[in-house]
């Protein structure tokens, strides 16, 4: 399903895209130096974020017990929490890692929920965004995985287990997921062979996009695939710490270094 919003299109300020921090892994310690540099991030950008697009796996992993959430976060959330009750709106894209979010980021920290690819005219462009999994050619196995694990039944399967045990498996599958993958994430395989960048041409052929954004990839990407079209991938904050920025004429991939925002590259 694709869901288009208008919303947006006159909002003042600009607007940042980022995702995969994959909190959680792969030790306690570097997650919450991790942790403390996103929070430090939103503090740089929300005096100039007209909206804060969060593309997915901001978590390895997150299910919520109806009374049970995750251990953790805290400086996370808080801040998320500050941003949307100063009116920025926060956007938060499922991914892979996190599609087991239900109710509570909406009900407690305000962010707005989405679960499907997303068209939308943000300062007058037209914006296609997602997480990208399961998008394009190819990738069987995990689509058929996806649809397993996102049926209700899977759901309260799964919430039956104690939450301490749930927890632990969890966080064991999905390290090995994450290491057996991280080769390929960090390559880029050519325009020809990218699926995602295969799905967004696909994607050309039916409507007019001028940007598609995406994450899921690891790889930081700033591509035109067809004139005056360009493909952005995120890329990641577990190694480059990569996020885009649109201030309504173009879109700019930039490195977060800590300092500030006008310093990044």
């Amino acid at each position: 399903m694709l869901i288009t919003n208008d919303v947006f299109i006159n909002m003042a300020g600009k607007v940042f895209f980022l995702s995969d921090s994959h909190l959680g892994v792969p030790s306690h310690m570097s997650s919450l130096e991790r942790e403390k540099h996103l929070v430090r991030w939103l503090d740089h950008v929300k005096h100039e974020a007209g909206a804060i697009y969060l593309l997915g796996d901001i978590f390895d992993f997150w299910f919520e017990y109806r009374k049970v959430v995750p251990k953790g976060y805290v400086r996370l959330f808080g801040k998320l929490a500050e941003l949307t009750d100063e009116g920025i709106p926060v956007h938060y894209f499922t991914g892979n890692h996190d599609m087991w979010v239900f109710s509570y980021f909406e009900s407690e920290l305000g962010l707005i929920m989405h679960r499907e690819p997303l068209e939308a005219k943000i300062l007058g462009r037209r914006f296609y965004l997602a997480h990208g999994d399961g998008l394009g050619p190819g990738d069987k196995g995990y689509k058929l995985l996806k649809s397993l694990f996102s049926c209700k039944l899977c759901h309260r399967l799964f919430a039956a287990l104690h939450p301490g045990l749930g927890l632990r498996l969890a966080d064991f599958f999905s390290k090995k997921s994450r290491i057996a993958n991280r080769q390929q994430d960090e390559v880029f395989l050519g325009e020809d062979k990218e699926w995602l960048i295969l799905y967004a041409r696909e994607i050309l052929k039916q409507r007019e996009v001028d940007y598609f954004v995406f994450g899921h990839r690891h790889l930081p990407m700033n591509l035109e695939i067809a004139p005056g079209v360009r493909y952005i991938n995120t890329g990641d904050w577990m190694s480059h710490y990569s996020y885009a920025v649109f201030d309504g004429r173009k879109l700019e991939l930039k490195t977060f270094t800590g300092a500030d925002p006008a310093a990044d590259h």
